[in-house]
């Protein structure tokens, strides 16, 4: 029999087939390949997102690296017309977008607070897992020194993984299509035709620096606290903001925490000195003003003896607005 089917060799025949099965059986790759990079720097809004207006979707509400069937890894999407904005990239962010409802190729602008691996494990990664469907358009990333160095020892790290699908995917260069912005102290950090940007710094013990970020668009003020302990000079920042997502933990919990941990004494001073209890988050709420608290960050997050009631039970002690008890992927 001839190798020479059709005219063609057995090779050529062959790649035909598989790139002929995999673009059918693929349909993201159509989309990638139909999206060029001009026509995407406004992508449409994502399936089941409004075109207009703020959407805060909370993406991971759990603190600390250790995974919980209870909650996600911190992470947050503000969703501005259409556009998304991600503030921090705990473990499994491209998971909890994708559930969302966002199209990762979408993203333009991911913020972190801070250098803390429930914070920042997967801040390389959501890029990549963009670019693997579709990532044409660069990607700012904003927060404390040192990203550039992570982002590039993630590049190399995965190297094999990028060349073979920029050559047998056709996918662009990757490492060109991050900007990194870098910064240390308040700023003004971006600022678009959606949104306007700035941080302040807070008080996360020994992680320095640490942000929280104030998101104001044409409908919402959205502030973001980060990890911090309790700070009184973030009220100000917050001043008048629609709402503030603000970190918490739960002191009667932690004396149960220490019973299952090997480094107890240590772990309690880091955790006392580093958060802020149920208390001290609506006193924070009430001096800034806010119309709405939502309590995310969760210390300790995966206890479910913990009842919503008994995070919100002494925020309200203090603030007499909206107070909401934050679950992975509640849109607010």
């Amino acid at each position: 029999m001839s190798d020479q089917p059709f005219g063609r060799s057995r090779r050529d025949f062959m790649r035909i087939a598989v790139t002929a099965g995999t673009t059918a059986a693929l349909p993201w790759m159509q989309d990638a390949h139909a999206q060029s990079p001009a026509s995407s720097a406004t992508p449409a809004p994502a399936a089941g997102l409004p075109a207009k207006g703020t959407q805060l979707i909370l993406l991971g509400t759990k603190g600390g690296p250790t995974p919980s069937d209870l909650r996600a890894a911190p992470a947050n999407v503000l969703v501005v017309d259409g556009q998304p904005y991600v503030i921090d990239c705990g473990n499994g962010v491209a998971l909890q977008l994708t559930k969302a409802g966002i199209k990762l190729p979408g993203i333009r602008d991911i913020f972190l607070t801070h250098h803390h691996s429930d914070h920042n494990a997967d801040l390389g990664n959501l890029v990549f897992l963009a670019w693997a469907t579709g990532l044409h358009t660069p990607v700012n990333l904003y927060g404390p020194p040192r990203m550039t160095k992570m982002i590039d020892d993630f590049v190399d790290m995965n190297a094999i993984d990028l060349d073979v699908r920029m050559r047998e995917e056709g996918r662009p260069p990757f490492r060109p299509l991050i900007n990194i912005h870098e910064f240390d102290g308040p700023r003004l950090v971006m600022e678009d035709d959606r949104v306007r940007v700035t941080s302040t710094l807070v008080d996360h013990y020994t992680i320095k620096p640490a942000f929280a970020y104030r998101f104001e668009t044409k409908d919402r003020t959205v502030v973001f606290s980060g990890d911090t302990t309790y700070y009184p000079a973030l009220a100000e920042f917050a001043k008048g903001a629609d709402v503030l997502v603000h970190e918490v933990m739960y002191l009667p919990a932690l004396q149960k925490l220490m019973k299952t941990v090997d480094n107890a004494p240590t772990l309690l001073d880091h955790l006392v000195k580093s958060h802020t209890t149920t208390e001290q988050v609506g006193k924070i709420a009430a001096a800034a003003g806010v119309k709405t608290l939502v309590l995310s960050h969760f210390v300790p997050g995966g206890d479910p003896a913990i009842t919503d009631e008994m995070w919100a039970a002494d925020a309200r002690k203090h603030f007499d607005g909206q107070v909401i008890v934050g679950k992975d992927l509640q849109v607010i």
